[in-house]
């Protein structure tokens, strides 16, 4: 089982990411999918989820309204749409689903 992020990257306050996770070796289809993410110095945290069909999904109350979460099953692929980020977005982020987690992206806002 394998779970590859991509698509962190350095960005101005203000501006917009979009992450993806592909999952191989598991039927992803079956199970929930979450979005940590870990900053220097700090514990990871929860940060989004989205339910096995993609029809139910759940936030922190840190990102919501600015990070929508999103899966295509046909791609084995959940998405993490990140718009009006702040420096405090500042972390690797990392997708996980049961026990199976992802190497990290990094995502890094500053000016």
């Amino acid at each position: 089982v394998q779970l590859v992020e991509s698509g962190g990257g350095l960005v101005q306050p203000g501006g917009s990411l979009r992450l993806s996770c592909v999952a191989s070796g598991v039927t992803f289809s079956r199970y929930y999918a979450n979005w940590f993410r870990q900053a220097p110095g700090k514990e990871r945290e929860l940060i989004a989820t989205v339910s096995a069909t993609g029809d139910s999904t759940g936030y922190t109350a840190s990102v919501k309204g600015r990070f929508t979460i999103s899966r295509d099953n046909t791609k084995n692929t959940v998405y993490l749409q990140m718009d009006g980020l702040k420096p405090e977005d500042t972390a690797v982020y990392f997708c996980n689903s049961r026990d199976y987690w992802g190497q990290g992206t990094q995502v890094t806002v500053s000016s």
